[in-house]
């Protein structure tokens, strides 16, 4: 017997403003020493609420927000930061 796989799109459950920042928090908890997994989360919740009006908002392009935001990208602490402001999120610094 085969077992057939699908490719799991978190992006595909975050319907809600709650489901989203839940996602977030979450990402922040597990994997916030790790540059290239937070830069993925923010992909996943930009293709959730629509990445074309994210790019409009940011003035970067589509493409290259699928790049930098892919995990494999790197990009700059001000493209994260011009990105979480137009999700919505503000980024705080709270001792360890």
């Amino acid at each position: 017997m085969t077992v057939k796989t699908t490719r799991w799109d978190s992006a595909e459950y975050l319907k809600t403003e709650e489901d989203i920042a839940g996602y977030m928090a979450a990402c922040m908890d597990e994997g916030s020493d790790d540059p290239a997994f937070i830069a993925h989360a923010l992909g996943v919740v930009a293709r959730a609420r629509n990445i074309s009006h994210l790019a409009r908002e940011t003035g970067l392009t589509r493409e290259g927000l699928y790049k930098a935001l892919s995990g494999e990208g790197n990009p700059s602490f001000a493209t994260v930061l011009k990105v979480a402001k137009a999700l919505g999120f503000k980024m705080t610094l709270t001792p360890a």
